[in-house]
């Protein structure tokens, strides 16, 4: 549970727990432990008679009545690690709850179970008898598969004129299978450059990308994102999803910071721009493990109150990103693993984590009766579950460690659908449709599961198939397959287009570009490794002379211009003990100051006799 409870958390005998119950309750326990005839009437005879029916031997014998899923439900607990049932980890391993009687109004008839369990709490004498001969419940394990089918059956739900009610039909939907590592190697050079350009917008309150940045960043995106809204209507739209990802973790991970309102590379993210993207990526996931920056659970769109009152029951983002992390780690590489199986195991065996403490300050539609406060409504399938479907398919899938396969969210998931306030919903999280995953050679090092990186498809030094001609006109012919989005706007940035396929160097871009703080290596690198060829003598002059003028002139910083009355007072102060290290003449009367020693050149001026008026 996400809050505290005032129920027992132990019984210590089964007598203490006998001596809770009612009289009626404990006629219907007597006679599920043995004959019904010649039983006692008062409570305490009671007690003692169902006591000696289940001494001994005789406890191993109404065991063996028990049913399949009964007797699991006693080993469970027996073996575990605490004495009371856990209702959701046993439905997410056994798939339903074993039987425990029957209810009518406000009377009850216990099942066998009755026996042995007292407000779902097994007594810790009985734990002890049962470990010595029930055996303990096999684990769950993961069950990795090397294909996956390229259809998913989908139920989903449609009303009924006639009947005037929702029925179930079946459909069976396409499953997309999204192969990431090579484009978030891509992605994430191309988004620093975006960024380097300054064409990354955000907000200077939430820090997250308008519609104009997530317009930016799907543009670079090598294949697109995951969905395309396109064919739906106003109510049925996905969203972005590896476009608003991309913003929120070079900002989480440090490589590009809040200016204004865009974002700028820091330090380290200008020199992610030369390392090995494979080391970026990792960095980038080790400090988004950690980062506030942004709680995931805000993607979830329809859970309200996350802002608000909700807010101070939320637990740490880093937490439940370790638990997740950890889940991954028992991964096989390579293998498929479907999304509801690794949820299964974590449930079931951990790690585990939670949400909030307190589920009655977030809410669907309304605060009162959409409140995920009811029983039901805060779920591990309703939160836990949307977490990390948003965490895997926005985050883990878009650094390229998981290669995914999904479906449209739209009925993917019918498990919220007796929530209050959801009749509308098509899905209750756009990451609804995710439906398997599994860690590529990225994920596998990047999660330590790999000494080193090995890529799936080794890189050539130069393509098979030249992509681009450089001329010793200074123009850039593309010649082949298009351009991946990153080197495109690579060379948008140092040369202009003159037509759809032909760039031409010039020395006002390139300068330009070289003011803005790029690099002409970069630009050389890409040259020769699209063509295959090296570049020609009139093009490496050309770069050559542009670096060297570059060079030719160098900022050393602002100055503060002070003008004296005349030559010789200029001249005094230029070249007294006192003032000489902190100026220098600029004409007649005129000295420089530069800004960092201002405050000690007016010291030494006072000294000198003189001031500067504020």
């Amino acid at each position: 549970m996400a809050y505290a409870s005032n129920e027992p958390q132990s019984i210590p005998t089964l007598f203490d727990a006998l001596q809770t119950e009612t009289v009626d309750t404990l006629k219907k326990l007597a006679a599920l432990a043995g004959v019904q005839q010649n039983m006692p009437v008062r409570k305490a005879n009671l007690v003692e008679y169902i006591k000696q029916r289940m001494a001994g031997e005789n406890l191993q014998v109404l065991w063996q009545r028990l049913d399949t899923l009964q007797q699991a439900a006693v080993a469970e607990t027996a073996h575990g690690p605490s004495p009371c049932f856990d209702a959701e980890r046993f439905v997410a391993k056994y798939g339903q709850l074993p039987k425990w009687g029957e209810k009518e109004f406000y009377k009850s008839n216990p099942s066998l179970l009755g026996l042995f369990f007292y407000s779902k709490i097994m007594p810790d004498d009985l734990r002890q008898r049962f470990r010595s001969f029930v055996p303990k419940p096999e684990p769950v394990r993961l069950a990795p598969q090397n294909e996956i089918p390229g259809e998913w059956a989908l139920t989903y739900e449609e009303w009924d004129q006639a009947a005037k009610k929702k029925k179930a039909y079946r459909k069976m939907i396409p499953i997309t299978l999204r192969l990431t590592e090579r484009s978030a190697l891509h992605d994430l050079k191309a988004v620093l450059r975006l960024i380097d350009a300054g064409k990354l917008a955000v907000s200077d309150k939430t820090r997250q990308p308008g519609v104009a940045g997530l317009k930016a960043v799907n543009t670079v995106l090598l294949g697109g994102d995951f969905y395309d809204d396109s064919g739906y209507g106003e109510y049925e739209k996905i969203g972005l999803i590896k476009a608003f990802a991309w913003p929120m973790l070079v900002q989480g991970s440090g490589l590009a910071a809040l200016d204004g309102k865009t974002l700028q590379l820091t330090k380290s993210g200008q020199k992610a721009l030369s390392d090995p993207l494979e080391n970026t990526l990792a960095q980038v996931w080790q400090r988004w493990l950690k980062t506030t920056v942004f709680d995931e659970l805000r993607r979830i769109d329809c859970i309200k109150g996350q802002a608000g009152k909700g807010q101070r029951g939320l637990t740490a983002v880093a937490g439940r990103r370790a638990a997740i992390n950890q889940a991954l780690k028992y991964c096989p590489p390579g293998q498929w693993i479907a999304v509801n199986d690794l949820f299964r195991q974590m449930r079931v065996n951990g790690p585990n984590f939670e949400i909030t403490r307190d589920p009655w300050n977030l809410y669907i539609c309304e605060s009162g009766y959409g409140s995920l406060g009811y029983e039901g409504f805060h779920d591990w399938k309703i939160l836990q579950a949307r977490y990390a479907l948003c965490l895997l398919f926005e985050y883990v899938a878009t650094l390229g460690l998981l290669d995914v396969a999904y479906i449209p969210p739209h009925d993917a998931r019918l498990d919220y659908r007796d929530l209050w306030g959801t009749d509308d919903l098509s899905f209750l999280s756009r990451y609804d449709g995710l439906l398997y995953v599994r860690i590529n050679p990225l994920g596998a090092y990047v999660l330590g599961l790999a000494p080193a990186y090995q890529p799936t498809a080794p890189e050539a030094a130069t393509p098979e198939v030249a992509l681009i001609r450089v001329l010793p006109t200074l123009e850039i012919a593309a010649i082949g397959p298009p351009l991946e989005p990153a080197d495109t706007m690579l060379l948008d940035s140092y040369a202009g287009k003159i037509s759809d396929a032909v760039w031409k160097l010039d020395q006002p871009r390139l300068l330009e570009a070289l003011e803005a703080g790029h690099d002409l290596t970069a630009l050389a690198e890409l040259l020769v490794s699209l063509s295959g060829q090296p570049l020609p003598e009139t093009v490496e002059r050309f770069l050559e002379d542009m670096a060297r003028r570059a060079r030719s002139v160098q900022s050393k910083g602002s100055v503060w211009l002070i003008e004296c009355a005349d030559k010789a007072l200029a001249a005094l102060i230029a070249n007294d003990s006192r003032t000489k290290p902190y100026c220098q003449l600029a004409g007649d009367r005129s000295l420089m100051v530069p800004l960092d020693s201002g405050t000690r050149f007016r010291s030494a001026l006072r000294k000198l006799g003189y001031i500067i008026p504020k």
